[in-house]
């Protein structure tokens, strides 16, 4: 006889395991290796050449054909490296929980390790050139192709220690780093959610990866149930993420330290060239205009007819007449569609990666969450989704994800391996880029005042998420690292406290604060990269007028030059090239700007006046 039980797990919507996902609907990594066999034989000849380097050790300053030899050797280490790098990662993407993949990405971080530290003399002694033979140097035929990312190198003199401290920082680099990787286990593999039984009496796992579905439910109770459920298994492990996030503060804080820079933000935001002003712009500008915000989370509490708001109702569609069931191939045409302005050289190639096997599309047992575009120099540029047909937002993360790839597409092909390689500041451009067009595309094809109410409202869904949310995040990360700088404790209780605060400015006064969201600091990744998502406020920002310029003008070449530079120019050099400048708050205002008219937009459509909200 069949128990409950047993007749509740076998209605489930079960989670497929990886072998069960067609092979057209993964992404191919032959691209990188034929097999895992090529694989190791590629790790064994870096394994075995990377020793090689220390024949240079005393010569970088000889003469520029010295300094162009060891570059040389150094690239013929770096580009497999990189290659290396990729497949182990996209394989752990895969499947988390698969020994092999994870030991084989421990070896090869191990490798890693000892090969930044064989060439932990290079950076010292090419800092110890004296200014005038490194002038003479850049002005060398041999090394023109390395100009570029020799005067990136030599912005770094002042923070570079001698060879004996170089080596100490490489050897314990692997160390330093792997909280980020402890809080990856432990999230994607190791915490079970349940399962959440819905309205129709059928039960549906709950993930990392479905959480999201759950969130857009028109039925309440369903988001309630499943974002208290989703929080409690996080509030039985609270005090040990609290723990790995404070061990990765006082990592950062450490290396910025060991290096010479007054903060840690300063030496997050060194690495790419960012005035902190930059950061701080961003932070009191969305400050300053969260009145918007305000007003829009009181429109939805009046369309969707509820007394109090709570974190779990700002996620659902207020256009609830709108169908949003997309198969992924649905979704790869309207992206095509709405980035036809880019011309068909972009469209011909986004369209060959997406409909061949660029893509790895549906989540799967083990395989991590989210989304992301990665790849290296010659390989295509892979996507990881993990998208459901039923989660409107997800097309608009595909066509993020397209815009990064993108970008790795143009700036491989027009730059140098040295070169090509951009930092996440202007990433975050091109993404979002892709799906401004891609909403001014769908608000094109309709009239319908439902259908515009819905993508209206999507829009600022992802403003909220995007400048609103990620500079609340940014704040947070800056409170706790200057909280460690100060010589503060970083508990539980200081992290929940902090973000508490944050929560109330950003929320506004008229919003519900569930207890457990206090617990939501804990469960962001990126925290595991300082500083990082401040650039998901800017590059959107950046985005909007880059958007709206190229639409308004007809002309992609001044966007598409900006994708082809890679990494050949600081980062507000090129987005000033691109027309925009992001020294100024103005961008950032602008786009808030926008989020305030689609405010009224939406409201208008809902049938509200806009002056009661």
């Amino acid at each position: 006889m069949t128990s409950p039980a047993q007749k509740n797990e076998s209605s489930a919507t079960r989670i497929p395991e990886r072998c069960e996902i067609s092979e057209k609907d993964r992404w191919d990594l032959t691209c990188l290796y034929p097999d895992d066999a090529a694989w190791e034989d590629a790790f064994s000849d870096l394994r075995r050449r990377y020793p090689e380097i220390g024949k240079f050790r005393g010569k970088l300053g000889a003469s520029p054909s010295a300094l162009l030899e060891v570059l040389e050797f150094e690239k013929s280490l770096d580009q497999p490296l990189e290659r290396l790098g990729t497949y182990a990662s996209l394989r752990v993407s895969e499947n988390a929980a698969d020994p092999a993949f994870l030991e084989r990405e421990a070896r090869l971080e191990n490798c890693r390790s000892k090969i930044i530290e064989a060439c932990s003399f290079i950076e010292p002694e090419l800092q110890a050139v004296p200014d005038a033979d490194f002038a003479r140097f850049l002005s060398a035929p041999e090394l023109s192709a390395w100009r570029v990312s020799l005067k990136k190198r030599r912005r770094f003199k002042p923070h570079t220690l001698d060879e004996g401290g170089e080596r100490l920082l490489a050897m314990g680099a692997q160390a330093m780093d792997g909280h980020g990787e402890t809080f990856s286990q432990l999230t994607n593999v190791d915490l079970k959610f349940g399962f959440v039984t819905e309205g129709d009496g059928r039960q549906s796992e709950l993930t990392q990866g479905s959480f999201s579905s759950f969130l857009l439910k028109p039925d309440r109770d369903l988001r309630r149930r499943a974002f208290h459920q989703f929080y409690a298994e996080f509030s039985d492990h609270k005090f040990t993420i609290a723990s790995t996030l404070s061990n990765s503060v006082r990592a950062d804080v450490f290396q910025a330290r060991a290096r010479h820079y007054p903060s840690s933000l300063a030496c997050a935001l060194f690495r790419h060239d960012i005035p902190e002003r930059v950061y701080t712009n961003l932070v009191s500008t969305v400050r300053a205009n969260l009145t918007p915000l305000y007003r829009y989370y009181e429109l939805r509490r009046c369309a969707l007819g509820i007394d109090k708001i709570h974190h779990y109702d700002t996620y659902v569609p207020l256009a609830k007449k709108v169908a949003t069931h997309l198969s992924f191939d649905e979704a790869t045409d309207r992206v095509l569609a709405a980035v036809a302005p880019l011309g068909d050289e972009y469209v011909r190639e986004l369209a060959a990666g997406l409909r061949g096997r660029w893509c790895d599309r549906y989540e799967s047992k083990g395989k991590r969450s989210g989304a992301f575009s990665s790849g290296c120099y010659g390989s295509p540029p892979y996507i990881l989704m993990n998208y459901k047909a039923d989660v409107f937002s997800d097309m608009f993360t595909l066509a993020h994800e397209a815009g990064h790839s993108m970008h790795t597409w143009y700036a491989q092909r027009e730059q140098t391996f040295q070169d090509y390689y951009y930092p996440i500041f202007l990433a975050e451009v091109a993404s979002t880029f892709n799906e401004e067009l891609l909403t001014h595309y769908l608000l094109e094809q309709t009239n319908d005042p439902a259908v515009r109410a819905y993508l209206i409202s999507r829009q600022l869904d992802d403003l909220r998420g995007t400048v609103y949310r990620q500079t609340m995040f940014a704040e947070f990360e800056k409170i706790i690292h200057e909280r460690q700088e100060d010589g503060d404790a970083l508990t539980l209780d200081i992290f929940t406290g902090i973000y508490r605060e944050l929560l109330r400015v950003y929320f506004g006064p008229r919003f519900e604060l569930d207890a457990e969201l206090d617990l939501e600091c804990l469960r962001i990744p990126h925290f595991y990269s300082a500083f990082y998502v401040y650039q998901y406020a800017t590059g959107m920002s950046a985005a909007v007028a880059l958007s709206r310029q190229t639409l308004e003008s007809g002309d992609p070449s001044r966007y598409l030059g900006f994708l082809k530079l890679g990494g050949s120019l600081p980062p507000l050099e090129a987005l000033a090239a691109a027309g925009v400048d992001m020294t100024s708050p103005a961008p950032v205002e602008n786009a808030l700007e926008l989020f305030a008219r689609r405010v009224d937009e939406l409201a208008v459509l809902l049938g509200m006046d806009p002056a009661a909200l």
